[in-house]
């Protein structure tokens, strides 16, 4: 159990890739006072949780509703995901520059980046594989630790950089 958790967790953080999210989140939060960061980091993160709960109980329920069967939708996936590693890998920033017309960080961080198609597309496949339990376990750590790496942004952009950050990105888009 401890192996398919631990599967789990990474599979989650690799597509959620709340390290290349960083600079977008920094920002957001230049020049805000911290009030209105820590607002706007539990808005974004229970938005993003809310979003992926919604997914990893109800998933198959919305697949069956629309008669779509586990394969098709594996191929789907597997397709978002390509798409996603390419995007990490060859670092299009697509999201970035339209992110900044936003006025809170809720929209862009919580949903499509932190729970976005990759992450709903990996969501289900994991429940289908290892379970609801083992699933929402790694979810909740991946939200937690999220949360850690947006409430610690400065520290940690002083620490990798914009081209760590970016190398992070890349490096988890390859696996």
């Amino acid at each position: 159990m401890i192996h398919e958790l631990i599967k789990t967790f990474f599979a989650i953080f690799i597509v959620m890739d709340s390290l290349g999210n960083l600079p977008i989140f920094l920002s957001f939060v230049k020049n805000t006072p911290k009030k209105h960061r820590e607002r706007m980091i539990r808005e974004t993160i229970l938005v993003a949780g809310v979003v992926l709960l919604l997914f990893l109980f109800f998933g198959m329920v919305i697949l069956e509703f629309f008669n779509i069967d586990i394969h098709s939708f594996k191929i789907a996936g597997g397709l978002i995901l390509l798409i996603f590693g390419l995007k990490l890998v060859l670092g299009l920033r697509l999201l970035e520059e339209r992110a900044r017309t936003y006025k809170s960080a809720v929209v862009p961080l919580a949903t499509p980046l932190i729970t976005g198609p990759g992450v709903i597309t990996t969501i289900i496949i994991l429940v289908n594989q290892f379970g609801i339990l083992i699933t929402l376990v790694a979810s909740i750590l991946n939200l937690l630790v999220t949360y850690i790496f947006l409430d610690k942004v400065e520290f940690l952009h002083k620490i990798l950089g914009r081209q760590g950050s970016d190398a992070l990105s890349k490096i988890m888009g390859l696996v």
